[in-house]
């Protein structure tokens, strides 16, 4: 036998080889097959190369992976893997070529209908696509926030805005263990918060050897099961740590007859790589983009010229796996291998990127809860903002050893708040999310691995107190806005997709925000500096004020603002034109896909809001629509993996028009989960390859 792919009700598939390797081989195979347009625009994404088939709307990107380095620096890493580690890159090698094998062999209508054909993968290519989706990860371009923040409003308007903004990948995970199970075995439970793409970013499958049996959810492109997996004696979860691990340093460069040359901090101006590349895009000409790097780190935005407008200012990026050539891919077999916590925290000691909090759990009683991924020693200054190249006192000097946590009551629970990965982190989401699940799992003495969808989907929204107590207070209303401050005020705070309360709730804090943001103390931060487009929404006015609106509300220091009498006018403005439905009729999923949808299939209307637990996130003040949401869910059962269940927003397949493209998407929207299935004897075998 090489290997056998069988599928279950759902569609998803489950593999069976007899060695790992041959295992690698079908996962390629089989993810080609179900998701070749989406490994395509991964691979084309990775290599800077999207604005070819997608057009100038992608060249921004493009220009950040060319400048920093993607592909290059997934070449090194590869290179170092096969020096160091052999036998993982003899594995991701067989995973490549089953992508080129299903490749050659699919017939994904995207291809047609663009012209393209699919491209070859290389060895690094899987190490690319990892490396493209988290390298906004940690939310280097904060940064750029705080100084221009800053700039407006002085140094103490920093931490007002600091909250989980726009562009951050974030989850939900708990622990609970078997003292509080009603099976005496612990559940693993949660739900990684990610731009809801069609195809999903995460593909659910089952990878059986006889050297492991895992089901987890995957990333098209990459092999193995990263960050959610359950092997049947221990399970795993992840959620992003907030941590900070890069850094963005303002450089002096000077062009001169051999290149560009980058001030240092020995004060010794230093040759700088330098080459130019062409990026090519599809109905227009081709542009020349300039790679700079220097010893910091690639040049991102700006050059010795400066940036677009004429700012003289150069900005490179240092992270680790430009520095380390590691980008933690040893990690991934021992994780497949793993049969008790132990092994999960061994296998982790070699995670690099993303910085995660992992939570895990085994049959014979072990727990684990830490943070895993590498974090650099250096100034606090680095952490805060853009730090000058020239100035010694900025370099790296090491590695913080990642924090181990506990548990409390027999739970933990990690919602990107304030935990044990604060040491490493500058800003984290606000603590409302986490402190729901605390509560909701505090009422409750024993638990059941059918019990946990209802914490998924709870939508109570504790982040609407600072706003709704600033509506009790106000008096002298227009006889519509005091109807709708008493209503308002008898709400219960759920973000219903058929609540039209929730729509009214959301129609007045959308007021509030664009009022805020127009208030001269505000409107001029709205003007941002010239820093590349892919950069820009973390430096959008209105977004920040949105998800920092409770402490705005708060804050002792208004910056002149009369927030009062700004909830008072938004209460006339929706008084006099109230939302005619419900939350779910403008708060609907907006994923990204590479091409437009010719289905004509109307997308959802959505319960949820960016702070409930159910953490379908808008953009208040700008839109009602979601294009961030749980781009998965899976409850990971201990006394038997039988009785786990996992969903994603669509489905298992990536080929529109197949029954499987999004069949699970009723599943997702009504809070249930399909059921783990891991007896060959129970699916549908389809291939032997």
């Amino acid at each position: 036998m090489s290997a056998e792919t069988y599928r279950d009700a759902w569609g998803i598939p489950h593999l069976r080889a007899a060695t790992a390797g041959e295992l690698a081989r079908a996962q390629g195979r089989v993810t080609a097959r179900d998701r070749a347009w989406q490994l395509e625009v991964e691979r084309h994404r990775a290599q800077g190369t999207s604005a070819s088939f997608l057009g100038p709307g992608a060249l921004s990107w493009d220009r950040l992976a060319r400048r920093a380095r993607l592909a290059d620096t997934a070449r090194r890493c590869f290179a170092a893997l096969e020096d160091e580690d052999p036998e993982t890159a003899a594995w991701v090698r067989e995973y490549t070529d089953g992508v080129n094998e299903g490749l050659a062999a699919c017939d994904a209508p995207e291809f047609a209908r663009t012209g393209l054909a699919p491209g070859r993968w290389e060895p690094w290519t899987p190490l690319a696509v990892w490396l493209a989706t988290h390298i906004l990860f940690a939310g280097f371009p904060a940064r750029l926030w705080r100084e221009h923040i800053t700039a407006h409003l002085g140094p103490d308007a920093v931490a007002l805005f600091a909250t989980d903004g726009p562009g951050t990948a974030g989850s939900n995970g708990w622990l609970v263990s078997g003292e509080r199970t009603v099976t005496g075995h612990a559940i693993v439970a949660g739900d990684p918060h990610r731009f809801i793409e069609e195809p999903g970013v995460y593909q659910q499958i089952h990878l059986s050897c006889p050297e492991f049996d895992v089901v987890g959810l995957a990333v098209p492109g990459v092999p193995g099961i990263a960050h959610f997996g359950h092997t049947g004696t221990v399970a795993w979860a992840i959620t992003n740590a907030m941590a900070d691990y890069q850094d963005l340093y303002r450089e002096r460069l000077r062009r001169t007859g051999a290149g560009v040359e980058a001030l240092g901090p020995d004060g010794t101006w230093h040759r700088a790589a330098r080459h130019t590349e062409t990026i090519h895009v599809a109905g227009e000409d081709s542009v020349e983009v300039e790679v700079i790097e220097t010893d910091r780190g690639p040049v991102i935005a700006g050059g010795p010229e400066g940036l677009d407008d004429g700012t003289p200012a150069a900005l490179s990026l240092r992270y680790p796996p430009r520095v380390t050539a590691d980008l933690g891919f040893g990690a991934l077999l021992p994780l497949l291998r793993a049969r008790r916590v132990a092994d999960v925290d061994r296998a982790l000691d070699a995670w690099a990127e993303p910085v995660n909090v992992v939570q895990a759990a085994d049959t014979e009683g072990g727990l684990l809860h830490r943070v895993a991924g590498r974090v650099p020693v250096r100034a606090t200054a680095n952490r805060l903002r853009p730090v000058p190249a020239w100035e010694p006192g900025h370099e790296w000097t090491g590695w913080h050893t990642p924090p181990r946590a506990g548990l409390t009551d027999g739970v933990a629970v990690m919602a990107n708040q304030r935990g044990p990965a604060t040491p490493l982190g500058v800003e984290f989401a606000p603590p409302h999310r986490a402190d729901r699940i605390a509560a909701l799992l505090a009422g409750k003495e024993r638990w059941s691995a059918a019990d946990m969808p209802a914490l998924h989907t709870d939508t109570h929204l504790a982040s609407a107190g600072p706003l709704l107590d600033l509506v009790t207070a106000l008096d002298g209303l227009g006889p519509g806005a005091a109807a709708l401050r008493d209503r308002l005020l008898a709400w219960d705070r759920h973000m219903d997709a058929d609540s039209a309360d929730a729509a009214t709730y959301a129609a007045v804090r959308g007021a509030v925000v664009r009022r805020l943001a127009a208030h001269p103390a505000l409107a001029p931060a709205a003007v941002p500096p010239a820093y590349p487009e892919v950069l820009q929404p973390w430096l959008a006015l209105v977004p920040r004020i949105a998800y920092a609106l409770e402490h705005l509300l708060r804050a002792e220091d208004p910056y002149g603002i009369d927030r009062a009498e700004a909830v008072r006018a938004a209460l006339e403005e929706v008084a006099a034109e109230p939302p005619a439905g419900t939350w779910g009729d403008t708060h609907r999923l907006a994923p990204w896909r590479a091409l437009p949808d010719t289905s004509g299939s109307p997308e959802p209307g959505l319960s949820g809001d960016h702070d409930c637990v159910l953490c379908t996130s808008a953009v208040p003040g700008l839109t009602d629509r979601a294009a961030r949401g749980p781009a998965a869910r899976y409850v990971w059962d201990l006394a038997d993996r039988r009785r786990s269940g996992w969903v994603v927003p669509h489905g298992a397949s990536g080929v529109p028009g197949s029954p499987h493209h999004r069949d699970q998407q009723p599943l997702w929207l009504g809070g249930e989960l399909a059921p783990v299935v891991t007896d060959f004897d129970r699916l549908t075998k389809e291939t032997d390859d």
